[in-house]
């Protein structure tokens, strides 16, 4: 079983998971810090409050698997990105593995940024 710490504005425990809930709640907020070290070159915010990452499950066997997209299809740092989020991710404490995965459904618009990055973005 696995458990889906996105909507990961509201951390959501799921009864099926063996992950004791305060381990659950420490490794959620660990990969949150951890995503918010990866940053957008062209973009003055971090990938998480520019509301790249859609999903993020954390297995029972603390495997993560992170949903994500980018700004554009086009990104410059498309190829690079998802590694980085795996390597940033996986330096996280009790993480056996990450795996990420791209999409681009539903597309990526500034709607899905944090007030935090909209404001540091200048879109508010």
């Amino acid at each position: 079983m696995s458990t889906n710490i996105k909507d990961v504005k509201n951390i959501k425990e799921s009864p099926k998971s063996s992950i004791p809930p305060e381990h659950l709640a420490r490794i959620s907020d660990d990969i949150i810090s951890a995503l918010k070290t990866v940053r957008d070159p062209e973009i003055p915010c971090d990938i998480f409050e520019l509301g790249l990452i859609y999903k993020i499950d954390v297995e029972d066997d603390y495997m993560v698997k992170i949903l994500m997209t980018l700004t554009a299809p086009g990104c410059p740092v498309a190829g690079e990105m998802p590694k980085w989020v795996e390597n940033a991710v996986g330096a996280v404490e009790g993480i056996v593995g990450v795996e990420v995965a791209l999409t681009f459904d539903p597309p990526w618009s500034p709607d899905l940024m944090s007030e935090e990055a909209q404001v540091a973005t200048g879109y508010y």
